[in-house]
């Protein structure tokens, strides 16, 4: 049974970072992609970054060059560095895991984190 567990969250300034880390249980984690999903208030779901078994890494057009996902298969997580952190930024993030090792198809959720972005 896979297990995800998100923490890192939390209320920051904006231009401030936070990293987000999720630990997983259950699978070979090395052998699936993994992703980070985001859902603001009254809003849907929406893809934030993803990453490969092979360490491939795709990220919606509104974080590049602010966010980087990464893994470490030895310790089973998938961090995301939030830098510059905006309003827009706020939402419960979530960390997924495909079935997959070369694409994401929703497979497995964690609870989210929440992340507020605010003065």
């Amino acid at each position: 049974q896979v297990q995800l567990v998100e923490s890192g969250g939390g209320l920051v300034q904006p231009g401030g970072s936070l990293r987000l880390s999720c630990a997983a249980s259950g699978s070979t984690f090395s052998s699936f992609a993994m992703a980070w999903y985001r859902q603001a208030p009254g809003k849907q779901r929406d893809m934030v970054a993803v990453i490969t078994k092979a360490g491939t890494t795709f990220y919606t057009d509104s974080v590049k060059g602010r966010f980087t996902i990464s893994r470490d298969n030895a310790k089973n997580t998938v961090y995301l560095q939030m830098n510059n952190l905006q309003p827009e930024d706020t939402a419960v993030y979530y960390c997924g895991q495909s079935r997959s090792g070369s694409y994401f198809d929703s497979t497995y959720w964690g609870q989210g984190t929440q992340v507020t972005v605010s003065s």
